[in-house]
């Protein structure tokens, strides 16, 4: 998917990361909104290798040792601007809900909209992407943060029924799994648009079948 450009680290002895896991304080939490408002920004203009940490932190106006306390790598970084992406989508949702009757066409629905979210910034869209297939354990409480952040979305779309079964789970695992395939296809020019809308629909019919 392309060479991961290496950067050297402070010479300080790192401090315990700050990570969205934790309380920030206020200004902690305005930093970390610089700093992945920055990172989206240059992800945009030029996708994976244009976000270098060191660029990340002059846009943002944070000593590099600081980014790296935040985000100990590039893959971190762009692994948590997924998950505040997913994260103003939820809140997107939540204020202007699916619209059809029956689960699976909502969560089809709900998904299209966060392809299309995708689509419309796809250097954005490829650079996090990478960084999730880059990701190594290291950035495992980040990635899971990722994967509870779509099932939540994806149960919201299902709408009230009482707790999820563990068929149910296991049907919106397979949903996100065939949804971050198909982002991955689509990224690559293997798949079409409508392609990714077939494939999305037909998987999404698994949540009727564990209804």
């Amino acid at each position: 998917m392309g060479h991961m450009t290496t950067e050297s680290k402070s010479a300080t002895a790192p401090a315990a990361p700050v990570t969205s896991a934790v309380a920030l304080t206020e200004r902690q939490e305005a930093r970390r909104r610089r700093i992945l408002d920055a990172t989206t920004r240059l992800a945009i203009r030029g996708g994976f290798d244009a976000v270098q940490m060191r660029e990340v932190a002059e846009s943002s106006s944070v000593a590099l040792g600081t980014l790296y306390r935040y985000f100990p790598s590039k893959v971190h970084l762009l692994v948590a601007t997924m998950e505040d992406q997913l994260q103003q989508l939820h809140e997107t949702l939540r204020k202007r809900p699916p619209t059809e009757e029956d689960p699976a066409a909502r969560v089809a629905q709900t998904l299209m909209r966060a392809f299309r979210a995708m689509q419309r910034e796809p250097h954005l869209a490829d650079a996090m992407v990478r960084a999730l297939t880059f990701a190594d354990r290291s950035v495992s409480a980040e990635v899971d943060t990722v994967s509870r952040l779509t099932t939540a979305i994806i149960l919201d779309a299902m709408g009230p029924g009482g707790p999820p079964t563990p068929e149910q789970l296991s049907a919106v695992r397979v949903i996100e799994h065939t949804w971050h395939s198909a982002l991955i296809t689509w990224l690559s020019g293997r798949a079409s648009i409508a392609q990714v809308r077939i494939d999305i629909e037909t998987v999404c019919r698994l949540i009727t079948l564990t209804r």
